[in-house]
């Protein structure tokens, strides 16, 4: 899918840029900011820029093909988009766009749990154009979670993303000092409906809501628990190390998502794109492996598949879409981020994401100039 510019924004800058200027303030800044003085996300895209591309010419590329797939179901692009919560707090069809803009993509949608629409009407959105996932936290309450585990798998969704990055909330000052608590009107649907935490609108929201949401006792051993109730596989998102990522092997996850929740967990954390490498190596082949954090074009999303991802996911970029212009906003997003993909490919002498060499990327440091 090449992006046509017809109409939208030139670059996902300028999407972030207008996003910006229509959010209240402490919106945006939920949205944006990360945890503590916003250092991992701000390392999350610096690591991008430490990385070069390696022009390779002449390389007769006169087809590309940016189609792959993941745990086994096609997809139009490798770049799929990430968990983002409270989608209705960017447009009022909320998640419901976003999954219409996913199928129109004709590619994958992760819905978060903590989201503003039911994944039943997410599901029923997107059709059976492109397949979805369903994230979730390790909840306390096993019966419950069972039971939103099984509502997934009847909603048609395809794989379980389980965070396990979350045993507790990450300090993120931005939104202690605006006092951000989602608007009055809005519900986080998945719990409000089970009659538990998860209504909107008070300073208490997120402390109300945790022992709905996380374990802090949550440990490996609940990944067998979760394959014992649902037969949907097991994307485990949050790994940061190589060490990590072979004991989700042990455990018999599915695939393996690297992620730093967006740097809005742990502050002074690596970025992804660094440690990627790392757990790529650890798994030996042996599970698709995935990565998020700081992607804001296709050349990020190039030096990613080089490095050994399967798909890279993107979360603030199509919400900034879906601010500006509902449903054609997030696809125009995805759409640039193809095209700039596209291009990439084609100036690194690449016909095809699945056959992406690492040795076009370089350090920085290799060029730089001694004085």
């Amino acid at each position: 899918m090449s992006h046509s510019g017809g109409g939208g924004l030139p670059s996902v800058r300028d999407y972030h840029d207008r996003a910006k200027s229509i959010l209240s303030k402490s919106v945006y800044e939920h949205f944006a900011m990360g945890a503590g003085d916003n250092g991992t996300v701000v390392e999350n895209r610096r690591a991008y820029s430490r990385l070069l591309l390696q022009w390779r010419c002449l390389r007769g590329v006169e087809k590309l093909d940016l189609s792959t797939s993941v745990l086994g179901h096609h997809i139009s692009s490798p770049i799929c988009v990430a968990p983002s919560s409270m989608q209705k707090m960017a447009c009022a069809d909320g998640e419901l766009a976003m999954s219409r803009a996913c199928a129109k993509a004709g590619t994958l949608m992760t819905l978060s749990s903590w989201s503003t629409c039911s994944m039943e009407d997410v599901s029923n959105a997107g059709g059976v154009e492109s397949p979805r996932w369903f994230q979730l936290y390790i909840s306390p309450d096993r019966a419950f979670l069972q039971n939103l585990v099984q509502r997934a798998e009847r909603s048609g969704f395809v794989a379980l993303v389980v965070t396990i990055d979350l045993p507790r909330q990450g300090v993120r000052f931005a939104n202690l000092r605006s006092g951000f608590a989602p608007p009055p009107h809005l519900s986080v649907v998945h719990y409000s409906l089970s009659g538990r935490a998860g209504g909107a609108g008070d300073d208490d929201y997120f402390r109300s809501s945790a022992d709905v949401f996380i374990d802090p006792a949550m440990s490996w051993a609940d990944i067998p628990w979760l394959k014992s109730v649902s037969s949907l596989p097991i994307v485990v998102k949050g790994v940061m190390s190589g060490d990590d990522a072979k004991e989700a092997l042990r455990h018999g996850v599915d695939a393996i998502w690297v992620s730093n929740h967006g740097g809005r967990q742990l502050d002074g954390s690596p970025a992804t794109i660094d440690v990627l490498a790392e757990v790529v190596q650890a798994v030996d082949g042996r599970v698709e492996v995935y990565v998020d954090g700081g992607v804001r074009s296709g050349t990020d999303v190039l030096k990613a598949l080089a490095l050994g991802a399967r798909a890279v996911f993107v979360g603030r970029p199509p919400l900034w879409g879906l601010v500006c212009n509902g449903e054609d906003g997030a696809g125009d997003v995805l759409g640039i981020l193809n095209h700039e993909l596209e291009v990439a490919l084609t100036l690194c002498g690449c016909s095809s994401v699945q056959s992406v060499p690492k040795s076009i990327v370089v350090p920085a440091s290799r060029y730089r100039s001694v004085l």
